[in-house]
């Protein structure tokens, strides 16, 4: 393929190196002239490991250059790649002047040129971007169509710097942001021989996923060095600590608990969090990430509280009480405090729960119920179908499997909030209510 690469930065310079390296014939195209002459001379602009060499190859071979006019570069290729900077302002909100003069110029020269074309950002920008900034620009300089008389995705990188030839050719995830079908096709044929998984989904959500990945990695270093500050205070090695962690791909590194919904409880994590945080203030030490899980989890809660409330219904069906399915442990189980906020306020609520009953439950669980929430025991109702007959407003609270065709039970009236997912629908004003989607 003929691929203009806009911006020889970072990102772009590797994606053009490795692009040419591939076969594709690859156009640089960059407004500072002293980074178009070490492209044409065999020289990278960028300090990576390997790229170097790879452009020289490249250039020497014909199968790269660079320039610094924009229309040369759109009119001789068929697909144009956007990797300029899109810096912090003061107040952290993005500069998108680079992303939006560069979309202008290319939407200039695609006006005139009779062959479909594919713009395709790889610069990071927030959800929005694409829509508010990327084609309307393109269309207003172009006086063309996205979709229909030119293509427009984004496809984030995931590189890491010092490893990116590396990370070019071995992806976890190839992620296509795609307005229509046409101009995703052409993008990723680009990523054809790569071993990953590929997808290819909405603008939006390939711009969200990009910082999802960052900020979750910015959080992990965070993490890691308040584990390891509490480890050095107390005689352990950090590292120890955390590379018996990360041995566990099972629940700590794995999908297990990234499903966003309705706050954690149980009886080990919220006193486990409280324990540890309460020992790093026995030790004098500031650790604002451990500090904010809680309070974290206690937004959620309110989240959910609000939720139910603002339906503006009065008589409340709760489907699941304890912490999560499969288990009768009330202990710190979120929905009791949802239950208590409710009838606190005056809400006429119905509780169903399989496993919470109150004849057969023993131990700690039974001490639980009849001691520390008598009132809200007197809730429960033995059928799931009274508790969906008395519910204006229907909260699915924990993912047990008799709830999930609770969707298609409730009548033109009621309203269901889901703080499990328990569906896969969207939510719809007035019938479904999804926590976090």
């Amino acid at each position: 393929m003929k691929i203009s690469v806009f911006g020889l930065g970072y990102v772009g310079a590797v994606s053009a190196g490795c692009l040419a390296q591939d076969g594709h014939d690859v156009i640089g195209v960059d407004p500072l002239q002293a980074k178009v002459d070490l492209i044409n001379n065999g020289q990278t602009p960028v300090i990576e490991a390997q790229i170097g060499e790879i452009i020289a190859k490249a250039v020497k071979d014909g199968k790269l250059r660079a320039t610094s006019d924009v229309h040369e570069a759109v009119n001789k290729t068929a697909l144009s790649l956007i990797c300029v900077g899109t810096p912090s302002q003061i107040n952290g909100s993005l500069d998108l002047k680079y992303v939006r003069s560069v979309c202008e110029q290319i939407g200039k020269t695609i006006g005139s040129k009779a062959e479909y074309h594919v713009i395709v950002v790889r610069s990071t920008m927030l959800p929005g971007s694409m829509t508010n900034v990327v084609i309307p620009t393109l269309e207003q300089s172009s006086g063309k169509k996205a979709g229909v008389d030119f293509g427009v995705c984004i496809n984030p990188e995931f590189l890491r710097e010092g490893t990116a030839v590396y990370d070019l050719y071995h992806p976890p995830k190839t992620v296509i942001g795609e307005t229509d079908a046409r101009c995703g096709d052409i993008l990723a044929s680009i990523y054809a021989s790569l071993d990953a998984p590929l997808i290819r989904t909405d603008v939006a959500t390939a711009e969200m996923v990009k910082y999802s990945d960052n900020v979750w990695h910015a959080l992990k270093v965070g993490f890691a060095n308040e584990i390891g500050n509490i480890c050095k205070a107390i005689g352990l090695d950090g590292h120890k600590v955390l590379d018996i962690f990360c041995k566990d791909t099972k629940l700590n590194l794995s999908p297990y608990y990234m499903k966003p919904g309705y706050a954690f409880g149980g009886s080990c994590l919220p006193k486990d969090v409280r324990a540890l945080t309460y020992k790093a203030r026995s030790l004098d030490l500031d650790l604002p990430i451990l500090n904010s899980i809680l309070p974290s989890n206690q937004n959620q809660i309110d989240i959910g509280y609000q939720m139910v409330t603002k339906q503006g219904h009065r008589k409340v069906g709760i489907l699941g009480l304890s912490f999560k399915a499969g288990t009768d442990d009330l202990r710190e189980s979120p929905l009791v405090e949802l239950v208590e906020r409710l009838i606190g306020k005056g809400f006429d609520v119905k509780i169903y729960d399989r496993n919470v009953n109150i004849a057969s439950l023993v131990g700690a669980n039974r001490d639980y119920i009849l001691n520390h929430i008598p009132h809200i025991s007197r809730l429960l109702e033995s059928d799931m179908d009274s508790v969906l007959a008395h519910g204006q407003t229907i909260v699915v609270g924990n993912g047990s499997a008799e709830f999930r065709g609770v969707l298609d039970k409730l009548k033109s009236d009621q309203v269901l909030v889901d703080l499990v997912r328990i569906t896969d629908a969207t939510s719809q004003q007035g019938k479904y209510d999804g926590i976090c989607w």
